[in-house]
């Protein structure tokens, strides 16, 4: 609605101090925030709760024939019929209507699809290609502008990779748990995050610590009751399973920010403690690496201590942004803090090397990546092809178109493929679907290469255990 002034002056001038007074209200006062917060929370759980099953729990829709032979089976959708006529064991679905179109469970769909990979034709994709003697591979989407789509991403390529067959591990890092809240986790406190974990790394360095100072005659640090219960924490005990049948979560809760303040704390009295090695340590420790294929790690909007585990713990490192100006800008300066942050943690590391003759460290990741999100190419095509030229390979070449349906599916606790095409019109469902498509296609081709160039060092190295595909 426009707004109108008298001799159609901006809305601006003339404004009246005594109707401004009236409408102004009581100050506020450190206990309305708690008011505020408390109506957020309401209208979150009702938000949340919309569609959800009885126990309080999202589902997952039905995926129909259509779908499946279009996205997830390649397969002719007549060919897939008469496949499930001749095997009557097979999961058959389930028709909403008498002689209606069958509908499946994403749990009947991975089981429909292993089936094809052992009887369909060997020169289709039916799973995945995952090279079996290499550990998952660690997905961190960063960068400390809000708004850049960041979480929407992460969530989207999770599911993506769900969908194409392959076993996904989410954590949040991010005290905000929006993606906990996407895939439905709950969490009641810090204990359930990753917050135990990076404990729990602490605790063990201060341990073998200890044992240093008690072998030459000085009083160990003490390990307070926090540190001792962390060590008894495993990260098997903060996943919980999510309403995806392939999709895990550590989730993340507003408590999880209290790392912020404690690691320093942790730092300052264990100086050697390679806090920047908590996170991966820890997973790989528990055997993590070897229950998934693809875990992928949401970060805050800050380079703080949770986003430098994220970071330095994963292999590759995605890096959303919008076609404008700011983000640009801001993304540049993001780049320099991490050039600044990660070259400041292997001097100080290697100096200390250098002088015990122990060899030097260096971060190092398998690909980095940034992908332009929400592009509209009648306003941003000048400014979108600006940037791919001064950042070349290093921003991916398919640009994450906006559509209704993006806009659509984010007025809902869900992600695009999570929403019924039934909804939509199916030419918004299709277009809208081909841009996500797309933005994993272009994932899918770096973690498809760096899979196999680590698979081809190995065949290089010698004689390995025969390699496999999920």
């Amino acid at each position: 609605m426009r707004a109108v002034t008298r001799e159609g002056l901006p809305p601006y001038l003339s404004i009246s101090p005594d109707t401004a007074l009236a409408e102004l209200g009581d100050p506020t006062t450190t206990h309305d925030f708690a008011n505020i917060a408390e109506a957020c929370a309401r209208g979150r759980a009702d938000l949340a709760s919309r569609g959800l099953q009885e126990g309080g729990q999202k589902t997952l829709r039905l995926f129909s024939t259509w779908e499946i032979t279009k996205y997830l089976i390649p397969v002719a959708p007549a060919h897939f019929r008469r496949v499930l006529k001749s095997n009557p064991d097979l999961p058959q679905g389930s028709s909403e209507t008498e002689g209606g179109a069958k509908w499946f469970t994403l749990d009947e769909v991975l089981r429909l699809r292993v089936y094809f990979a052992s009887e369909g034709s060997k020169a289709k994709e039916y799973r995945p290609y995952r090279p079996a003697t290499i550990p998952a591979k660690m997905v961190a989407v960063a960068n400390f502008k809000g708004g850049v789509g960041k979480t929407s991403t992460c969530a989207h390529l999770a599911m993506s990779a769900a969908l194409d067959g392959y076993k996904v591990l989410v954590i949040d890092l991010d005290s905000q748990g929006s993606m906990t809240s996407i895939f439905g986790g709950k969490v009641t406190d810090e204990w359930q995050t990753v917050f135990p974990l990076l404990a729990r790394h602490y605790a063990s360095h201060l341990r073998r610590e200890n044992q240093g100072r008690i072998d030459r005659g000085e009083a160990p640090h003490p390990i307070d009751d926090t540190l001792a219960e962390a060590l008894k924490t495993s990260s098997r005990d903060l996943i919980q399973s999510t309403h995806w049948p392939n999709i895990d979560l550590i989730g993340a809760q507003l408590n999880l920010y209290w790392a912020e303040f404690q690691i320093p704390v942790w730092r300052m009295q264990g100086r050697s403690w390679k806090l920047w090695d908590a996170l991966s340590d820890t997973l790989a420790e528990d055997g993590v690496l070897d229950d998934y294929d693809i875990v992928f790690l949401d970060t805050p909007p800050a380079l703080g201590y949770l986003t430098i585990n994220g970071l330095s713990a994963s292999d590759i490192l995605l890096v959303p942004m919008g076609a404008s100006f700011l983000e640009f800008d801001s993304t540049g300066r993001f780049f320099d803090m991490l050039h600044s942050t990660f070259q400041s943690i292997e001097e100080g590391e290697n100096m200390a090397a250098r002088a015990l003759g122990r060899e030097e460290m260096a971060f190092e990741w398998d690909a980095v990546r940034t992908l332009i999100t929400r592009y509209d190419g009648s306003q941003q095509a000048e400014l979108a092809g600006l940037m791919q030229a001064y950042l070349g390979p290093t921003l991916s070449p398919h640009w994450q178109g906006f559509t209704a349906l993006i806009g659509q599916a984010g007025e809902q606790v869900s992600g695009i493929y999570e929403a019924d095409y039934r909804d939509f019109n199916r030419e918004t469902y299709v277009r809208g679907r081909e841009t996500f498509d797309a933005t994993y296609a272009a994932f899918k081709r770096l973690l498809v290469g760096i899979w196999r160039r680590e698979e081809l060092e190995q065949q290089a190295d010698g004689p390995a255990e025969p390699q496999a595909s999920l």
